[in-house]
Order: C-alpha cells, then structure tokens, then sequence
C-alpha cells in the first residue's frame, strides 16, 4: 500500500510542476535570458574600459615623452604636443588619469608663461570633488605658489589657510608659503616666527628647513 501513495503522490508533484511550467515557463525564460545578457553585458563593459584605460596611458605617455624632449638653451620644443596630448586625456580619460594629465599641463603652460591658463587648471584640480585630495590640495598650493608675487593676498591667503594646519600633509611647504605671502606684505615680525618654526621643525624637509634659516639670515633674525 505504501508504494501506491508513494506513486500516486509522486503523480501529484509532477502535474503540479507541469502545471506551474506552463503558467510560469515564459517568465523563467526571460529570467534566465535576461541574466545571461546581463553578464554578457558586464564583459562587454569591462573590455570597453580596459581598452579606454589602455588608450588614454598610451596617449599620456606618449604626452611625458614630448614634454621631456629638451631643446637648445633649455627650449622644450616638445611642450606645445605635449599640452595638446594632456588636453585630450584630460577631455577622454578616466579621473585619475585626467587628475594627472591636469597638473602635468598646467606646469607646462606655467613654463611656457601662460600663467593664467595653468591657475585655471590648477583650480579645476582642486575644485574636482572626484580628485584625490592629496592631488587636490597639491593643485591649490600650486595655484598659490604661482601667484605670490601678484595674487590676491586674502585669496592666497584663504587657500593655505587649510594647508597649513598641522595635520596637513602640505603643512611645511604651505607655512613657507605663507611666510612669502607675509613678507611680500611687510609682515616681517609674523613672517620671522613662521620661519623660525620651520628652520627648527624636524618633520619638516631639509630643503624646506634650509631656505627658511636662509631668509631669517637675510632678515637679520
């Protein structure tokens, strides 16, 4: 007797199953297409990105080379190449390469005396919430360092005031910066305690120290 209900119930799940095939069937189809597209998708989208990253390293090498071909009397005839090629990865390139191929064009236009197209660059960098910060608070003492002599002093002021703080990894460089920045406005008692700090910081770097005992020689300090 056993057997009978064993079979007969055995019967029963496989008109049930045969049942819910027929209602079901088409959706699991769809099911099983759609989730097979999808990887087939995600391969195609990994390949195009690979491919993408593949470019753009070729083109921003090809742009370091061009910007490294010395000229006569210290000319890089290669720069004006080189600026072309750092726009287009710039325009085309994933964020980390366009980060870079940024700050790579703005000293080349910084070279080539171009200073406000490379503050304009520089500001994109530090502007760019995608940018590592590190890259980015880079960018903004660059954008200072190249306007110290005519910038804005609230402005410049305003940009190292963050970069200066004793956690920052900028800190020495932009304290020295800001001593500049004191000087240029006659600042003198303010600039000298700034580089005194520096000159006796030993976490600051040695060349960093060194031009700071330099300037407070020649300030008589």
């Amino acid at each position: 007797m056993a057997d009978i209900f064993d079979e007969v119930e055995a019967d029963l799940r496989a008109e049930r199953a045969q049942k819910l095939l027929v209602r079901y069937g088409i959706w699991l189809l769809v099911a099983a297409m759609l989730a097979v597209g999808l990887a087939a998708g995600w391969q195609v989208w990994n390949w195009y990105q690979l491919r993408r990253d593949r470019a753009t390293a070729a083109v921003y090498l090809d742009a370091m080379f061009a910007a490294g071909q010395a000229g006569p009397a210290g000319q890089h005839p290669g720069d004006k190449l080189a600026i072309d090629r750092f726009a287009r990865v710039v325009a085309r390139g994933p964020d980390g390469y366009r980060t870079l191929a940024r700050l790579q064009q703005a000293a080349l236009e910084a070279e080539a005396g171009d200073q406000a197209a490379a503050a304009a660059l520089w500001s994109q960098v530090a502007d760019d919430g995608a940018a590592d910060p590190l890259l980015r608070e880079l960018a903004s003492l660059l954008w200072v360092d190249h306007q110290l002599d005519t910038g804005n002093p609230q402005a410049l002021s305003e940009r190292l005031a963050p970069l200066a703080a004793p956690g920052s990894p900028w800190h020495s460089l932009a304290q020295e910066s800001a001593a500049l920045l004191d000087l240029r406005q006659g600042h003198t008692d303010q600039a000298s305690r700034s580089l005194r700090s520096l000159a006796h910081d030993a976490t600051a770097p040695r060349g960093v120290r060194e031009r700071a005992d330099a300037l407070l020689q020649r300030l008589g300090s």
